[in-house]
């Protein structure tokens, strides 16, 4: 007769504000049979943790988690463990057959509830550690946000913010304790708020009401992005990142970034980028730009000379050459990224357009020469003025 499988050493349990009331008699008999209980203060006092309780450590870690490893563990976190909780950071340092979780209905989705939103349609956003420019890809006219916030004292500080960003005529939904025996909701307009005594546990949902917000299509305005001159214009971009296929998660190589307006645009479509960018200064123009947009967290800035700064980076999706390409450059991409990276590399000069054209007789791919022009005064009437062309060379390895 086969083993049995032994049962998981760690137990993770969603936990709401009612405590030990709102959990079943199967999760209360495990917090009963647990040797130690990690969650935060809160958590534990919500279930007379006693002696048994752990409070987590200050910055947050798991590794007094994983030192327990083979006892009788139990991990409390917020509602839903696998939503802005601990329960990802646990499962991704486990095996499987180490762990079970018992979610309860998340913040999201209690705020949801309350006010009958449709939460498929919902921005939702934990501002717990992070600044409120996170919010800058969400804001819009008429979008719907629910944020988790630090504390009492942080909703008016996001109030005051959301004003100054042109969404003052927004509503605000404060809720504290949903869930729980102390549960309250008030709602105020964003530049009205004048509140003193929020309390936390503390979420927010937002009914903005204010500019249109950043574009979803590619070709953002060129003073969406900090820059000295060097950028990619705004139609360029626009083929460009149309060439490069952005997909949610997928990783770019951006070389000689310059103001980064390629690499930030594609953290905007939800990819992950590394910008590659010699000139110190350009390269704090593009974690300036990071941080305005809320991107930081998906955007990694490298100061550095290619190919030699590209070794030690992780394999990507695509590849942007924006800036000094060269042979040596292009014969280091080519020899290592893996099959079915996309490649789109740009020229200016006589001298980087005929290296594109000489690599794409030898290689294939698609060449494309870009001229553009604008209307300009010529006179007392209007005429053409045109851009220097651009030639696009783009094959999947």
């Amino acid at each position: 007769m086969a083993n049995s499988p032994a049962a998981p050493w760690l137990i993770i349990i969603g936990l709401g504000e009612d405590g030990m009331a709102g959990l079943p008699a199967a999760r209360q008999t495990e917090l009963a049979n647990a040797e130690l209980i990690f969650g935060g203060p809160r958590h534990l006092a919500l279930i007379n943790a006693g002696d048994r309780g752990c409070p987590w450590p200050v910055p947050f870690s798991i590794d007094p988690v994983l030192a327990a490893r083979g006892r009788k563990v139990v991990v409390l976190a917020s509602g839903d463990p696998f939503w802005f909780g601990a329960g990802t950071r646990l499962a991704a340092n486990l095996s499987p057959e180490e762990w079970i979780a018992h979610p309860a209905p998340s913040t999201f989705s209690l705020a949801a509830s309350r006010l009958g939103w449709a939460l498929e349609h919902v921005a939702c956003i934990a501002l717990h550690a992070a600044p409120f420019e996170r919010l800058k890809p969400v804001l819009h006219s008429k979008g719907r946000i629910i944020c988790l916030i630090r504390d009492g004292s942080a909703v008016g500080s996001l109030a005051k913010w959301l004003t100054e960003q042109g969404f003052g005529s927004s509503t605000l939904h404060i809720m504290e304790a949903l869930g729980g025996p102390q549960e309250r909701i008030r709602t105020v307009i964003c530049q009205q708020f004048a509140y003193t005594d929020v309390r936390a546990p503390v979420a927010v949902a937002l009914t903005l009401c204010g500019p249109a917000g950043l574009s979803r299509a590619s070709g953002l305005p060129d003073n969406t992005f900090l820059h000295d001159g060097q950028i990619t214009k705004r139609p360029i971009r626009a083929l460009t990142l149309s060439t490069l296929a952005p997909r949610p998660g997928d990783l770019l190589w951006d070389i000689g970034a310059g103001s980064g307006s390629i690499s930030l645009e594609w953290c905007l479509a939800s990819g992950q980028a590394i910008a590659v960018e010699p000139r110190a200064d350009r390269a704090a123009n593009i974690r300036a730009s990071a941080s305005a947009l809320g991107l930081e967290p998906v955007i990694q800035v490298v100061e550095g000379r290619a190919p030699q700064i590209l070794h030690d980076l992780p394999t990507p999706d695509a590849v942007f050459i924006g800036g000094g390409a060269s042979s040596a450059m292009l014969e280091y991409v080519w020899e290592n990224v893996p099959s079915g990276t996309r490649i789109v590399a740009n020229g200016v000069t006589l001298e980087t357009e005929a290296l594109l054209a000489t690599w794409y007789g030898h290689k294939g791919g698609d060449l494309l020469r870009i001229e553009l022009a604008n209307a300009a005064p010529l006179g007392t009437m209007q005429g053409w003025i045109p851009a220097r062309p651009i030639v696009q060379w783009n094959i999947v390895r």
